[in-house]
């Protein structure tokens, strides 16, 4: 990302604008609700630990923490400033393996717990989806609003981050059959994945000859 620091933009009524305020407004609100749905994750993270016995969940919300909070605060100075953060937004690694078990096993009828005991590591597994996939949504709708370069660009890159966290979540509950994954029988199936064909030849070029 090239740096924009000292950079003036145009207002149409009001004239010059400094960089820390190159946002419109479509992206104030929307990068606003970024921050305070990040805010509510960590805070989620935060309030759910205790409940956590298992410790390759624990190590998965320990590693996940970090790494939210430190594109919180990415996107938080570029936010205020309208320039490059002091520190790139980075690429998440998870350490699991990206292996599925597909079928359904068997299990009692899911349904709302009666008492705060009742929190394992398959309720909270399930709202830590939840936030992700929800900032995911967010990040991608602010990113699409964004007018200033520098944060439409810590937005994108950070949605992929969230889509791999989102995922580690998946492996894990997929592990402890929480989250079972059906499939079509493989003749539907097949019959899917055969019902596109690619697209051939040349885009169709302006005609620049008037018919009368």
């Amino acid at each position: 990302m090239a740096n924009q620091q000292g950079q003036m933009h145009q207002n149409m009524q009001t004239g010059n604008i400094p960089q820390q305020l190159n946002h419109g407004g479509h992206e104030v609100f929307d990068v606003h609700e970024v921050l305070s749905g990040s805010i509510g994750a960590l805070n989620t993270y935060t309030l759910l630990r205790q409940f956590v016995k298992d410790p390759e969940l624990a190590d998965i919300m320990d590693r996940q923490y970090r790494f939210l909070q430190d594109e919180y605060n990415i996107t938080l100075e570029c936010f205020k400033t309208g320039t490059d953060p002091s520190k790139p937004t980075q690429s998440y690694k998870m350490k699991q393996g990206n292996d599925f078990v597909y079928g359904i096993k068997p299990s009692q009828p899911k349904k709302p717990i009666q008492s705060a005991s009742e929190i394992n590591e398959e309720i909270v597994s399930g709202f830590l989806l939840g936030a992700l996939k929800s900032m995911a949504s967010m990040k991608t709708m602010a990113a699409l609003e964004t007018t200033n370069p520098v944060v439409r660009r810590v937005l994108a890159d950070s949605v992929p981050n969230c889509i791999e966290m989102a995922y580690e979540i998946n492996i894990y509950q997929n592990k402890h059959h929480y989250y079972q994954i059906p499939q079509l029988a493989q003749q539907d199936m097949q019959q899917f994945l055969n019902s596109f064909a690619p697209a051939q030849g040349q885009p169709p070029m302006q005609n620049n000859q008037m018919t009368h």
